[in-house]
């Protein structure tokens, strides 16, 4: 079993930035898909971003293309998000997300929470006007 820890997350005004992480343990890392999802109150859980097993291919929401990005270092077991030009509707808690089994998988696979059985506990960001 693989344990998630995020950090990272705060309070900004719109336009900046932040540096979300989530540190992996428990269980190899090497192989597996990530992907960070978010939930805002009173909204559904949604897709940000994600990494295929070595990094080599990226996903993201339509709502965060050209100013989110995610990578992922594999030596230490730790993916990031770097969250840039935010904006309010960025608010919400973010989740790191590990899928339920190593391998390459279509882009379809990465926008669904279905897919990924460990997830961390959340770190809230919070992006004021």
């Amino acid at each position: 079993q693989v344990r998630l820890v995020e950090s990272g997350g705060g309070s900004v005004q719109a336009g900046g930035s932040l540096r979300l992480s989530c540190a992996a343990s428990g269980r190899t890392f090497v192989g597996y898909p990530m992907a960070w999802f978010r939930q805002a109150p009173g909204k559904e859980r949604e897709f940000v971003a994600a990494s295929s097993r070595g990094g080599g291919s990226t996903y993201y929401a339509d709502s965060v293309k050209g100013r989110f990005t995610t990578s992922r270092d594999n030596a230490k077991n730790t993916v990031y998000l770097q969250m840039n030009s935010l904006k309010p509707e960025d608010t919400a808690l973010y989740y790191c997300a590990q899928g339920r089994a190593p391998g390459y998988y279509s882009s379809s696979y990465y926008y669904s929470a279905t897919n990924f059985g460990s997830w961390g506990q959340g770190t809230q960001v919070t992006v004021s006007s």
